[in-house]
């Protein structure tokens, strides 16, 4: 067992439940958001996502993983009004979301620049999660970076070792966005075994979106979970191929590292309003595991247990894997 910070405090992770593990519930570029969506700032926002999160708890899920951090448009006063008005255990993120250079705060400061000290990065990560963040008091109990297409930029890496170091001191696991397709999850096992880090507690983001069942294989086998976390997001995939490649992944026995998400959101800044969200994305909401997808798993043969295990079991492990250790 192990504590897990929430928004409404810690939480055993024994009581997690029922877990998504890659989701949002605000999602902006925050300088547009600033000055061209005052909608952002109504209470309607904050009831309307509420009220989102309440229909997803009364489904039976319990916990979600908000993986919004720096890049992403974290809003944590916004994150705290609707954590008041919702039972569902949001569990929120630091870390740093990039794909190349890292942002203007830290191009110059830092180990070997312009102002040469140790990682800032390291230092903010590590307040969030044992002070809290921005003033609200609300704790970290997720790291998160990412590697694209692009492949390991200097930016990049940096920000991936500073989350592995932050990840030594604290025992926070960790999530990582990749692609598939560039296969950039093998360099992240790299690099974050490099940093010391235990591969057990590392979600591998948007494994969903391939049906390479080797590459699939390849991370799981390095003890990694793999976050089938894109349902309701049909431009790299099918539906049908994210529910087949699972049940072929359980079929050669690899249930214990598979878990699903949606990575959706309740306000977003990509679309002119959250109707015109709905109407492009119209599978991309909440519910869609719950009333879709959990139906196609079950009639491509996987088992109730097998599916509880992916939202139950492997989610408590991959918080229970982290423990904090000496950091170089």
């Amino acid at each position: 067992m192990a504590e897990v910070q929430t928004i409404r405090g810690p939480v055993d992770s024994s009581a997690l439940g029922r877990t998504l593990i890659h989701e949002h519930i605000f999602l902006m570029d925050a300088e547009y958001t600033l000055n061209y969506r005052p909608d952002f700032f109504e209470d309607k926002t904050i009831t309307d996502a509420a009220a989102r999160l309440n229909a997803l708890k009364a489904s039976g899920v319990d916990t979600i993983i908000d993986l919004t951090v720096l890049g992403l448009g974290r809003h944590a006063p916004s994150l705290a009004r609707v954590g008041q008005l919702t039972d569902l255990n949001i569990i929120v993120s630091t870390g740093l979301y990039t794909f190349d250079k890292v942002p203007g705060p830290f191009e110059f400061y830092g180990p070997g620049l312009l102002l040469d000290r140790p990682e800032p990065l390291i230092e903010h990560f590590v307040k969030d999660i044992q002070v809290g963040i921005a003033g609200t008091g609300i704790r970290a109990g997720e790291l998160k970076c990412a590697i694209d297409k692009p492949g390991l930029k200097p930016g990049v890496e940096r920000v991936m070792r500073a989350i592995g170091q932050a990840h030594r001191i604290t025992g926070t696991p960790i999530t990582v966005h990749t692609d598939p397709l560039s296969q950039t999850g093998l360099i992240v096992q790299h690099v974050l075994t490099e940093e010391g880090v235990n591969l057990e507690a590392v979600i591998i983001g948007h494994c969903g979106d391939t049906d390479d069942i080797d590459y699939l294989m390849a991370l799981a086998d390095k003890g990694s979970l793999l976050g089938m976390d894109r349902f309701g997001l049909n431009f790299a995939i099918t539906a049908q191929q994210r529910v087949s490649t699972i049940a072929e992944m359980v079929r050669r026995g690899y249930e214990d590292h598979l878990a699903l998400s949606h990575d959706c959101t309740c306000w977003s800044d990509f679309f002119p309003s959250v109707d015109d969200y709905n109407r492009a994305l119209p599978d991309h909401h909440y519910l869609h595991i719950h009333n879709d997808v959990i139906p196609a798993l079950l009639e491509a043969g996987v088992t109730q247990r097998q599916v509880d295990k992916m939202f139950v079991d492997n989610p408590r492990r991959h918080f229970e894997a982290g423990k904090p250790g000496p950091v170089a």
